[in-house]
């Protein structure tokens, strides 16, 4: 993704959480109710969210009994997420922290559990950006531990239509997406172990997507 990209979609999702807060209700996503139990059955202790948003599944994880630790390069959404944790009284069991995808993760080798990304991956994000993404991911993982992420792929109506940014990214109504083919995915799985790829849709055209789990690639094979 090129630098300009990047700051305006930054600016552009600064600017959606600012006016249209909780735009995604308080109700946990699908894949978050999925990956809540499979880490529960894994005996996962601390997840990691990436593009936490305004946190609603983040808030999910920790009523389910799990730390979190938030991330997302959205301040106001992560402000949104913090006041209503502590609303929930679930303040001490969620930490945030501004975040580019771009950049190294701030957390230490091993340090958390579990790591969910629902639609993060598929942002206006480069393939090299994302294979050093879920690098960045398998090394803070544990042995062991589960990575549940979502996409968008190329069976979505958006795919192929739009501005063309290059690289399978496409730009509708100022959101651009990273739209995955089958490829990309088992390319990202190499060395680890790929658990599932489950196709769903969500939301309104309906978007088309991947919900894929894989585990940690130091876990016994």
């Amino acid at each position: 993704m090129s630098s300009n990209l990047g700051s305006s979609q930054q600016q552009h999702w600064q600017a959606v959480y600012q006016d249209h807060p909780h735009m995604y209700g308080d109700a946990p996503s699908e894949p978050a109710r999925y990956a809540a139990e499979l880490f529960r059955t894994r005996g996962a202790r601390s997840v990691l969210e990436l593009g936490a948003g305004h946190g609603r599944d983040a808030r999910h994880f920790a009523r389910a009994g799990f730390t979190v630790h938030a991330t997302d390069f959205s301040p106001v959404g992560l402000q949104q997420l913090a006041q209503d944790a502590e609303r929930d009284g679930l303040a001490e069991r969620i930490t945030t922290a501004v975040h580019d995808a771009r950049e190294p993760l701030p957390l230490t080798d091993g340090s958390v559990d579990a790591v969910f990304a629902h639609m993060l991956l598929c942002m206006a994000l480069s393939t090299a950006d994302i294979r050093a993404l879920v690098g960045e991911i398998g090394r803070v993982l544990r042995p062991g531990g589960t990575l549940v992420y979502t996409v968008r792929h190329t069976g979505d109506a958006h795919w192929g239509a739009g501005i063309s940014h290059g690289d399978d990214i496409y730009e509708h109504g100022g959101f651009a997406v990273h739209f995955f083919g089958r490829a990309l995915v088992d390319d990202l799985a190499a060395g680890w172990r790929l658990d599932e790829v489950h196709a769903f849709e969500e939301g309104e055209l309906p978007r088309r997507l991947w919900r894929v789990t894989q585990t940690h690639p130091s876990s016994p094979q």
